[in-house]
């Protein structure tokens, strides 16, 4: 067995091939399972007991060299490869760049978080709604100019169908389908018949959220509010409330907070009060809850709601809404929330 190795040992120091086939052929010749070396090692079961060290350590010398040899040629053949073809294999392949989330998704799941923190679950409802749940559920009057065609996108087959212009319509299902008490954060796409500009968009995000129980009052809703304000902006910010009207609150307002870029100095973008206006709020009317089969004598509630472009154009700086939606990914690359 002794000089076999010896035979093997010399023809595997004399192989030499630039050539990845023969390299190969070579490879599978001596160390493959049915192999020379393989056959030498199912031998050594049968060498006699006195002889079996020296010959043991021959064999394994054997596999070594092998195994050097073949790596050696290997390495070789590919730098003749790169020097012929002038590609460096050994360079990675084409770098893979990682995307970010959109930073309205960034802003809405920041939303959401800090409305999870109050306790507040999350409910998604459908865009495509009917005349009910979109307005009549919410107190708005059979003449209400939203219900006007230059403000809503109806379904010319149904007039009674239309993509729904707030999250509102969800609120409804909300509280048709839960048991009191209700606390729903809705996120979700509306739609309104607006003209494109800078500030406008006829697709647009909003969230808004509904709390529902006994002996809600005003205070819980502007304390509601200025955690988040200050979750949301910062420690720093104040909250101003401003009356408003909503049809489906009672009393309502429209809520600002300190602004974010001058703090509250006056600047170009709040038009030097220092304040800006990022969402209307009220207490839930009690037509709503009527409307609703919820007893307006034993519940009360409020709701809020914001447009998710408006609060990440203040997050961010944007001053152009209409970004969001041209998908640039220039524009995109800009936000580092990686997926």
């Amino acid at each position: 067995m002794l000089d076999n190795i010896k035979q093997l040992m010399t023809e595997i120091g004399n192989f030499s091939s630039t050539d990845p086939a023969l390299i190969e052929e070579f490879r599978i010749k001596h160390l493959s399972k049915k192999g020379t070396i393989a056959a030498l090692f199912e031998d050594f079961k049968n060498v006699p007991v006195e002889q079996k060290k020296a010959i043991g350590q021959s064999l394994n010398q054997l596999k070594e060299t092998a195994l050097n040899k073949v790596n050696e040629l290997k390495e070789a053949a590919q730098n003749v490869t790169t020097e012929q073809s002038g590609i460096d294999l050994t360079l990675p392949g084409d770098p893979e760049q990682l995307g970010s989330r959109h930073p309205l998704s960034i802003v809405r799941n920041e939303i959401l978080s800090i409305f999870d923190r109050l306790g507040f679950v999350i409910s998604e409802g459908p865009e495509i709604e009917d005349d009910w749940h979109n307005f009549s559920a919410l107190n708005f009057a059979e003449e209400h100019p939203a219900r006007d065609m230059q403000d809503t996108f109806f379904i010319s087959k149904n007039p009674d169908i239309l993509l729904h212009t707030h999250t509102s319509s969800t609120q409804v299902r909300d509280m048709e389908s839960y048991d009191l008490p209700i606390r729903v954060v809705t996120p979700g796409r509306v739609f309104r018949n607006e003209a494109i500009s800078a500030r406008a968009h006829c697709i647009f995000h909003q969230i808004e959220a509904l709390y529902i129980d006994e002996n809600v009052s005003f205070a819980d809703l502007k304390q509601t509010l200025s955690y988040f304000a200050k979750e949301f902006f910062g420690q720093d910010t104040e909250v101003r409330l401003r009356p408003s009207f909503f049809p489906f609150t009672e009393p309502s307002a429209e809520m600002d907070v300190t602004c974010s870029l001058c703090k509250g100095k006056g600047c170009n973008v709040c038009k030097h009060t220092g304040w800006l206006e990022i969402m209307g709020c009220g207490m839930v009317h009690p037509n709503v809850l009527e409307l609703n089969g919820i007893d307006k004598n034993k519940y009360s509630g409020f709701a809020l709601g914001m447009g998710i472009e408006r609060i990440t154009m203040l997050k961010y700086g944007v001053r152009d809404l209409r970004l969001f939606f041209e998908n640039d990914i220039r524009f995109l690359q800009q936000f580092t929330a990686a997926i």
